[in-house]
């Protein structure tokens, strides 16, 4: 059908991410559209105890980038955006749902949204089949793989990564399997709507020039136990400290419990500091327009490299090794933006630690194989180039032995002995052997 009106659905969950959208279309990275819709969608554990990004201080400045504002969670209710999508038979009727509800007529569909590879993104973009779909990425998970087999009738479907320069000179690896290309959206356009942000998110008692701390909710995740994140604060705190900083402003995650903040305000006393906890829902980067930090410390939150890349401030990470070691399986998502921070980030115990030897995309390359061989044969070669010339003290903890003998890479088992991954004698042999040893226990079992 001729001159079909054009209806723009940008579907977000964060924030951060609603302002990346807002950046790219001031940037007029997206073509013209009749309609532009922003469906909101409220991953959290807890939707019904957590505020919805289009309800945070600031996004009356956003709003009216777009025609109407929409809420996913309403329209599926009462499933959890995270792990609701529609049954095959049902996506028609979905779609002739959604387009009565929205009023979308037979209007053609544009999707531009973020993690595609899972919910709710996944689940809009089945309901919607025809649809030519944008992903946006506005973190550092960007630069890693995929993180599962993404279905070819979704895949093909995408014309674009757009994401932000977190990491300048670094490419992202995520759905370059379908030959996606990556599309930069303008820093100077981001940080202007961070700046509209600042100027509308209301008074913050915050003391200019202190350290910011940011924390993550990463038990939640199962990576670490509660009382080892509560342990990783801590360590923050006194690392400010050691390095001479009186004043510290605590940003906890939003869901994360309240008895950590009480935690930490009890070292505050011990250790004779001001320490300020926000129980605002406020950006990082508000807080660096409206601070200034000496000094912002994190685990591997996306916000120290847009703190050092776009703010110029100084940052430190603390945790990473212990993460590096948790993350399973190797394959964990997490993996890359950690593996980023490790490598790019100073140690807060060590200012003048070591710095990563080599360039930060061989590595990537390298461990985004070890995490995705199967989805990026192609990128072998580069990553036994980057094991077989680099693998040392430094990069080691980027990789796991097991991994990469299970791969047949260099680092896999001493050089002399590299020959016996790929030797089929060799491997019947070992095969014998255990079998041997089994029928052995067995008798001694019931012998």
């Amino acid at each position: 059908m001729p001159n079909r009106p054009r209806t723009q659905i940008f579907m977000a969950s964060t924030l951060y991410g609603a302002a990346t959208l807002a950046a790219a279309l001031d940037a007029d990275r997206f073509g013209p559209a009749d309609r532009r819709l922003l469906l909101v969608s409220n991953n959290a554990t807890t939707p019904e105890t957590t505020a919805a990004l289009d309800t945070m201080p600031g996004f009356d400045r956003l709003r009216g980038r777009f025609d109407r504002v929409l809420s996913w969670n309403e329209t599926i209710s009462p499933f959890h955006p995270g792990g609701w999508s529609p049954r095959a038979d049902d996506a028609p009727l979905w779609e002739r749902y959604l387009r009565l509800l929205w009023g979308l007529g037979d209007s053609e569909i544009e999707l531009v949204v973020e993690s595609i590879q899972v919910n709710p993104a996944l689940a809009l973009a089945q309901v919607f089949p025809g649809a030519p779909i944008d992903v946006y990425a506005d973190g550092l998970m960007s630069y890693g793989p995929t993180r599962n087999k993404l279905d070819p009738l979704i895949g093909t479907r995408i014309g674009r990564l757009l994401h932000l320069d977190l990491v300048p000179g670094l490419t992202p690896l995520l759905l370059t399997e379908f030959g996606v290309a990556a599309e930069t959206v303008p820093t100077d356009a981001f940080t202007k709507v961070l700046t509209e942000l600042g100027d509308n998110s209301g008074e913050l008692d915050v003391p200019e020039g202190g350290v910011l701390l940011l924390g993550q909710y990463l038990s939640a995740l199962g990576i670490l136990t509660p009382e080892e994140e509560e342990d990783l604060h801590l360590r923050m705190v006194r690392g400010a400290v050691e390095r001479g900083h009186r004043e510290i402003v605590f940003k906890p995650h939003p869901s994360a419990p309240a008895r950590w903040s009480r935690l930490l305000e009890r070292e505050a006393e011990t250790l004779d500091i001001e320490l300020t906890v926000l129980d605002s829902p406020v950006l990082a980067e508000v807080l660096y327009q409206r601070m200034r930090p000496a000094l912002v410390v994190g685990c591997f939150s996306t916000a120290l490299l847009t703190a050092s890349t776009f703010y110029d401030l100084p940052t430190a990470r603390t945790g990473t090794g212990l993460l590096l070691e948790r993350l399973s399986p190797y394959q964990n998502s997490n993996r890359i933006p950690v593996t980023i921070v490790d490598a790019l980030v100073p140690d807060l115990k060590d200012a003048a630690s070591r710095k990563l030897s080599g360039d930060i995309g061989d590595l990537v390359t390298a461990v985004g194989y070890a995490m995705q061989h199967q989805i990026y044969p192609t990128l072998r070669p580069a990553a036994e180039r980057y094991l077989a010339a680099h693998l040392d003290q430094r990069t080691w903890p980027y990789f796991k032995r097991r991994r990469l003998t299970a791969l047949a890479l260099p680092g896999a088992i001493p050089s002399q002995l590299a020959f016996i991954p790929r030797n089929a004698t060799v491997r019947k042999v070992a095969r014998r052997a255990r079998a041997v040893q089994r029928r052995l226990k067995k008798r001694t079992a019931f012998g």
